[in-house]
């Protein structure tokens, strides 16, 4: 009976022995990738989503250009529960998971917490990179840790401290220890995976590090800068893409420029694809503004 309704195409074969009525199968990449790693859960009890599909899950930022979905599923399971493998869709790992690294995230799959998803992913990289994968992990920490999360409960001492502590804890059960230096710089008040990459290269470069989405009053009320140096009276900003969506976006963001220099304050920008590509342009841009 199934192989005939896979042939007839109302049946859609997902892994060996799961499979999905094929008009529930969604259109967005992301959701495929969430089914596959579900079916991957169902023929495997024992295991959870983790590593890129648990970032995806978690909707913690990627370093790098090629986003969670288009890598091939990963799962864990615990020692006893089965064997490493990888193939072309699917990477099956064995791995130490105490109960605190397992949760279920409110869409009912069961995932590594935001803190082992984080340094699962973040062990082999380098500062700038992890430091994306880290912050965005210490905002999801942050979050689980009030009712409803404010820009100030980003900065607060000692949510921070709370998320950096569960990060440490992770990276000890995991035997990872190069990531001592990018946990002690993660700060989840950064919004963005530019402004977290853009922190890992001035760190490495030994710049000042700035505040973060620190509040400056204005007239046009408060007015909250990716990076602000505020002896030097120095702004960094990092442009997206998305930041001008449209034309009267574009415009405001020139009129808070506008504001900021009136204010007394160097203003110096770069692309989200600069700091990508070529940091060091970046990082000496901004050395030039500092040294004024």
């Amino acid at each position: 009976m199934i192989a005939t309704q896979v042939s007839s195409g109302t049946l859609l074969r997902l892994r060996h022995r799961v499979y999905l009525a094929s008009d529930a199968w969604p259109e967005d990449p992301a959701q495929q990738h969430r089914l596959l790693g579900e079916a991957e859960l169902a023929a495997n009890p024992a295991a959870v989503l983790s590593g890129s599909s648990a970032a995806l899950v978690w909707a913690i930022s990627n370093p790098g250009f090629t986003r969670w979905h288009e890598l091939p599923v990963s799962i864990s399971l615990p020692a006893g529960g089965g064997h490493s493998a990888r193939s072309g869709q699917v990477i099956h790992r064995v791995a130490l998971l105490p109960a605190g690294h397992i949760v279920t995230h409110p869409s009912g799959l069961r995932v590594t917490s935001p803190a082992r998803t984080a340094i699962d992913i973040a062990a082999d990289l380098d500062l700038p990179e992890a430091l994306v994968v880290l912050d965005a992990a210490a905002r999801t920490l942050c979050e689980s840790y009030v009712p409803r999360a404010r820009r100030s409960d980003f900065a607060n001492p000692r949510l921070v401290a709370a998320a950096r502590e569960r990060l440490q804890e992770a990276a000890v059960v995991c035997r990872v220890t190069r990531l001592g230096e990018a946990i002690a710089a993660v700060n989840p008040a950064r919004e963005s995976a530019t402004e977290s990459l853009s922190a890992g290269h001035i760190i490495r470069a030994g710049l000042p590090e700035p505040l973060y989405q620190a509040k400056i009053d204005s007239v046009m009320g408060a007015l909250y800068p990716d990076c602000l140096w505020p002896q030097a009276r120095v702004i960094g900003e990092c442009d997206g893409a998305v930041k001008y969506a449209d034309s009267s976006a574009w415009v405001r963001e020139k009129e808070r420029e506008q504001v900021l220099r009136d204010l007394g304050f160097t203003v110096v920008r770069w692309l989200a694809k600069e700091i990508m590509l070529d940091p060091t342009a970046v990082i000496d841009r901004l050395a030039r503004a500092l040294a004024r």
